[in-house]
């Protein structure tokens, strides 16, 4: 028999609810839930599903603008580019998953945002991944790399969506608990947005899709609400609860619920992701303000003997949930059927706002809720929040203090990782759209929605960036994500592009730990001071807590992807490269002072992860992202490239790299003014009349802009730091993912 609720020991500790969530169901019910109503409260109460930790902080940032369509709270963000296109945009992270089955949990994670975009009536047209992976000399992290690459490259490939950038970093802190965060962009007719709400009294819930398995059961409750540890056999029984991937059948499901919005044969969809039919009825119910009754037998399923509890929470991949009127049944059908995918009747929306699970349409009644106390009546927390009693310490701590490098070229060498390996393994020209792909600054594609015609004159552009940097933010993570935003949005600048939105995945630790709270909400707060001092809305965002292993916090991870538009694309953007001949021009906020404290070379080279990080001139970097936003157009612009991790000396090594020649620079300094890091700075490659130029707009936009010398030769000389032959760092970075990962 099961025990009661509020018996120690009871059903609700399994599900991981707490004493105090199942008195409080108790209370809304007027009496004790059954097992497959404890079920539904535990997976829409969950972490994942609910935000119960994170939602009083995320109200601080900024989410609405003259752009915006949709903000925080639906499938996905959807901003409006203009000229009738609407771009939908998420971001998402499949952590857990990864950490348990490396390919199924990339593989599915990428499944899962292509679902959120169109569910939104957008088609989606790139994909990218940031990804924070443990050591490359650890094997079972070389084991999960090569697995999310695959999974990533495997599911992408197949259903036929580009993968156009992102970002791949190796840290001892990621070991146990990689971080596998991916986004997703569509387009769309900005008048066919449709949102995950159901309507209409006596219209009917169609699932589509896969059949339904036992697959993800507890996904969200049981991978995303907890970490790692050392028992080999507790992390492997975790494998059930990861979801398994198909591609095609995601392919097929694209099409059909296209075809169907296209047609205006849908009132309201939702995709099945995290808490799978739970999730999706009682969501798209309570935004309706209706009801909705489910039979559980009308669910098709490829497993027998599945309790009604498992049908539920079941997060099998691939699956959708369409509103649609009972006239407009037989064509839903019928479209289904030509893209080959499984539909059926599951629901009926009804007056009254409850969710009843039934055994058969006249069968008995499982369930009894109601929809909004599953979704907006879940708890939320105000956690306990302490700034870590070492922080000042690790602020005076400063590394500038260190010895310098015997051979800088030697550091500089070491930190250069060329990701273009992990890149092939994607297809980032699927649609023949993309314009500038993986590894520049950002991803460049036309903006071209199917069924808006682009009519005559120039190409219109969206550019996409993904950025986090976790040494920063363990120093400091309100200063940390400010510059996070800032630096993200300099990227889309490179590439010619106006930043206009952001949406963010926030990877944490343990909440229950005080200083995780107060690492995330001091982000949130930085976030939200940078995203209002540059005019960005936050149209979106995912939060993933519980990154812990073998009783590790990981460093605070957020992770900013920021949306830039581009008006008239003439031609490719210059790219991250010189060109022989060319002035090297470095463009800045005034009085900027690098920091060796949260640097590549302290952290990475000598092992030191204190200090303080660079100031943000949140001004002057909008200043900046005006005037490096209008370079890409220029003539006489041959190269552009913001300088971020690893400081000039990786920036000048990544830009003459690229350009295949050498550069003579004076003028750095030390080793601290060579791998120091500061937000507010971009690296030109321009001809010396467009270099007096730049120099003139920056310093009429009051930015600093200083002559660093001359590209040329087939050697990286910067007077009296370094002298080595491009040639040997290209061979140092090209070889380091081969190396590790290419068997």
């Amino acid at each position: 028999m099961t025990k009661p609720v509020s018996e120690p020991g009871g059903l609700h500790r399994a599900l991981g609810l707490t004493d105090g969530e199942a008195a409080e169901i108790e209370r809304l019910l007027g009496r004790a839930p059954n097992h497959l109503e404890l079920a539904l409260y535990a997976v829409m109460w969950s972490e994942h599903c609910s935000y119960k930790s994170s939602r009083i902080h995320l109200r601080r940032l900024p989410t609405g603008g003259p752009q915006v369509l949709v903000g925080p709270g639906e499938n996905a963000g959807v901003v409006d580019a203009g000229g009738g296109v609407a771009v939908a945009l998420r971001i998402e992270s499949h952590n857990h998953p990864s950490a348990v089955e490396p390919y199924q949990g990339a593989a599915t994670g990428v499944g899962g945002i292509l679902r959120d975009i169109f569910t939104m009536g957008a088609r989606p047209v790139a994909l990218m991944d940031p990804l924070r992976l443990g050591p490359l000399d650890d094997d079972r992290s070389r084991w999960v790399a090569a697995g999310v690459v695959a999974g990533i490259a495997g599911y992408g490939n197949a259903v036929g969506v580009p993968t156009v950038g992102g970002e791949i970093v190796f840290d001892e802190g990621y070991a146990g608990n990689p971080l596998v965060n991916v986004l997703c962009a569509g387009l769309m007719p900005a008048d066919r947005l449709v949102l995950g709400r159901a309507t209409g009294v006596g219209n009917l819930a169609v699932l589509l899709g896969s059949a339904t398995g036992r697959d993800g059961i507890g996904g969200v409750s049981v991978l995303a609400s907890a970490g790692f540890s050392d028992d080999a056999a507790a992390e492997e029984a975790k494998r059930p609860n990861v979801q398994v991937g198909d591609p095609f059948e995601e392919k097929r499901l694209i099409e059909a619920c296209l075809q169907l919005l296209d047609e205006g044969l849908v009132v309201g969809i939702q995709d099945l992701g995290g808490a799978g039919l739970a999730c999706a009825t009682s969501e798209t119910a309570s935004r309706g303000g209706v009801g909705m009754d489910v039979d559980v037998t009308a669910v098709a399923r490829r497993e027998p003997g599945m309790e009604p509890w498992e049908v539920m929470t079941s997060e099998s991949q691939e699956r959708m949930l369409a509103i649609v009127t009972p006239e407009d049944l037989e064509r839903v059908l019928a479209v289904c059927a030509k893209w080959e995918v499984r539909a059926g009747v599951v629901g009926r929306v009804t007056a009254g706002g409850r969710l009843r699970v039934l055994d058969g349409w006249d069968g008995p009644v499982l369930a009894d809720v109601a929809a909004r106390t599953l979704h907006d009546d879940a708890p939320a927390y105000d956690l306990p929040r302490r700034r870590p009693a070492d922080a000042g310490a690790r602020a005076a701590d400063d590394p500038s203090a260190l010895p310098p490098p015997e051979d800088c070229a030697a550091d500089l060498a070491s930190l250069l990782v060329d990701p273009s390996w992990v890149y092939r393994q994607y297809d980032h020209q699927l649609f023949l759209n993309t314009v500038e792909g993986p590894g520049g600054d950002a991803a460049l594609l036309r903006l071209r929605a199917p069924g808006v015609p682009s009519g005559p004159g120039p190409d219109r552009a969206l550019a996409l960036s993904t950025d986090g940097n976790a040494h920063w933010c363990a120093l400091d993570p309100r200063a940390g994500t400010a510059a996070i935003v800032a630096e993200s949005a300099l990227n889309v600048a490179c590439v010619g592009a106006r930043p206009v939105a952001v949406v963010n995945c926030l990877n944490f630790g343990n909440p229950l730990h005080p200083e995780v709270m107060w690492q995330l909400s001091e982000a949130v707060d930085g976030m939200a001071e940078a995203c209002l001092a540059l005019g960005l809305p936050v149209v979106g965002g995912n939060v993933s807590l519980y990154n812990e292993s073998r009783g590790r916090d990981i460093d605070p991870t957020p992770v900013v992807a920021t949306l830039g538009l581009v008006d008239e694309l003439h031609h490719r953007p210059p790219g991250v490269r010189l060109v022989a001949g060319h002035r090297i021009v470095l463009v800045e906020a005034p009085h900027t002072a690098p920091s060796l404290g949260g640097s590549q070379w302290a952290v990475r080279v000598r092992r030191h992860r204190n200090g303080r990080i660079a100031p943000l001139d949140l001004p002057a970097h909008r200043r900046l992202l005006e005037l490096v936003s209008g370079l890409a157009p220029t003539v006489g612009i041959g190269g552009i490239h913001d300088v971020s991790g690893g400081g000039l000396a990786v920036a000048l090594a990544e830009m003459a790299i690229g350009g295949g020649t050498g550069a003579l620079v004076h003028g750095v300094g030390d080793h601290r003014a060579l791998f120091g890091e500061a937000p507010s700075r971009v690296l030109v490659s321009a001809d010396p009349a467009a270099a007096e130029g730049l120099r003139a707009r920056a310093e009429g936009a009051g930015l600093a802009a200083a002559d660093l010398g001359e590209a040329g030769g087939d050697h990286l000389l910067i007077a009296g730091l370094v002298d080595v032959p491009v040639a040997t760092l290209a061979a140092a970075a090209r070889k380091v993912l081969p190396d590790a990962l290419g068997a």
